[in-house]
């Protein structure tokens, strides 16, 4: 997932940004004991969903360089086979953010592995800082929620540097170390080698959990793809306004969302101005408590919701309706909905702590922005919030080490399937395109005016499937990505014209 973010608060400065991280360890993981397991339930809580599994806790050091210090205890859950006969080599799901747990991201798509699962394991590991595995959660106040001056940003980082300092140091939660884990994980399990599937952030865990143990790993799937020579973030405001307006250009081609709502990008124009003017008091219901609510809407929420609407193809459908509704008839209901809805689900999805580490570690310290390109930022709906959020989030958060290697170039022969949406907004096909040379053995499927992460793509479950079976892209049978489209547009509430 990435998953999304959006540029408001410190907690939202990161939400909807995918991310790289990595850091220093030499050598390989040391051997780990055997791992016990016990009867365990599975829960992604807006669904209610449940699944059985076996679940254990695995003790590593949070500083190898001080292995008899502070001990956190790695969440581990393995979804077990169907077949009795299963397949020797499970298959290791990487979460996004960077911040979400892998049990929770697994909960919400379980259904899209069923094929994978039949004949091989699937195990999640929490990553550290993330989930069970000693979550750094900031606990961001609701007041927090809507505060976006510098000054606000840099007053909650200190307080949740504070908070966590009493049971973290905060520097050792990055991508390298989280590799080591995994690799704690896989010996401590009995397993040989494995499959990766990696989303968003996760996509740079597979790559240098390949880089580091190529010998262990039998296939990788990487999804919303980062390549590791990118530092992600500086500019990506660039990539989501070039996702939102081929939205808006999508509506002016198709003749009845184009008779209904003329140019989307003109109602966006009169919607943003309303608001830079003076900001919107919205009564409406909570999308997910159903109770009253009162919000003021304002031009960084709106910022939120473009961002997320590009994400998703299911989102996007309904933006030149919202955005209609509200520049034509002052209603600005369904897009405060859409707020409240984002940071309800996605709210606490990520660990805002991990978050900033690995971006004020691995991502920042890189960026080299000029004033040319800052001034491209700035006029996009995005603006430089994002970038200047990030450096104030990083000014005084305390970095780990990082791989020397870190945003090197990957030389590898493990077969690799990329998958990448032609309109995503944070990782951009091009991305894929330079990640997949790193492969020697790659295929890269770019899905048409889709979004961010094709995991549940119609028909992309069973590729996945019938990749991981072959651990090969020779022959594969991809016919299916090419009728792909996304939702089509809402004329109205009832849905899509017939």
């Amino acid at each position: 997932m990435h998953y999304p973010r959006a540029q408001v608060s410190l907690r939202n400065a990161l939400l909807l940004f995918c991310l790289a991280a990595a850091l220093p360890v030499a050598g390989r993981a040391r051997a780990a004991g055997p791992l016990a397991l016990s009867p365990c339930e599975l829960r992604q809580s807006e669904e209610l969903t449940l699944i059985p599994a076996q679940c254990g806790r695995l003790a590593v050091a949070e500083n190898p360089a001080a292995p008899h210090g502070r001990q956190i205890e790695l969440s581990v859950a393995v979804v077990p086979a169907v077949n009795i006969r299963k397949r020797p080599d499970p298959f290791f799901v990487l979460a996004g953010g960077p911040g979400m747990a892998a049990t929770s991201f697994y909960a919400s798509v379980a259904p899209v592995f069923a094929q994978i699962h039949r004949d091989r394991d699937i195990v999640l590991v929490d990553q550290r800082g993330t989930g069970g595995s000693n979550a750094l959660d900031c606990e961001s106040s609701e007041e927090d929620l809507y505060q976006s001056s510098t000054a606000d940003i840099i007053a909650e980082t200190e307080r949740c540097l504070k908070m966590l300092g009493t049971r973290a140091d905060v520097r050792f939660y990055t991508t390298s170390l989280a590799v080591q884990d995994l690799d704690r994980v896989r010996v401590a399990l009995g397993y040989g080698r494995i499959n990766l599937y990696g989303s968003s952030y996760g996509t740079i865990v597979a790559q240098q959990y390949v880089r580091r143990f190529p010998d262990r790993v039998r296939s990788v799937i990487l999804d919303g793809v980062v390549p590791p020579q990118l530092a992600l973030g500086a500019t990506s405001a660039l990539d989501a306004q070039a996702a939102l307006s081929s939205i808006f250009s999508r509506c002016v081609q198709q003749p009845a969302c184009h008779a209904r709502f003329g140019d989307p990008a003109a109602s966006y124009r009169q919607v943003r101005e309303t608001l830079a003017a003076h900001p919107v008091w919205v009564d409406l219901t909570d999308p997910t408590s159903g109770e009253p609510y009162r919000l003021q809407f304002t031009r960084d929420q709106l910022a939120m919701v473009l961002h997320l609407a590009s994400y998703t193809p299911e989102l996007a459908a309904l933006l030149p309706l919202d955005l209609h509704e509200a520049g034509a008839t002052g209603d600005f209901a369904p897009l405060a909905g859409q707020f409240l809805l984002i940071d309800r689900v996605y709210g606490n999805a990520v660990a805002e702590g991990m978050n900033y580490t690995v971006v004020c570690s691995e991502d920042v310290p890189f960026y080299h922005v000029d004033e040319e390109q800052r001034a491209e930022l700035a006029r996009t709906f995005l603006g430089t919030s994002q970038l200047d959020g990030l450096e104030a989030v990083c000014r005084n958060w305390p970095r780990g080490p990082v791989d020397p290697d870190l945003h090197q170039p990957l030389h590898s022969q493990v077969p690799a399937l990329l998958l990448s949406g032609g309109n995503d907004p944070i990782t951009p096909p091009r991305d894929a395109a330079l990640a997949s040379r790193g492969f020697a053995h790659s295929l890269s499927l770019v899905i048409p005016q889709f979004g961010h992460g094709q995991l549940t793509d119609p028909c992309m479950a069973g590729v996945m499937a019938q990749f991981v079976r072959r651990a090969s892209v020779a022959g594969l049978d991809t016919a299916c990505t090419r009728r792909l489209s996304p939702v089509p547009f809402f004329l109205t509430r009832n849905g899509p014209a017939p």
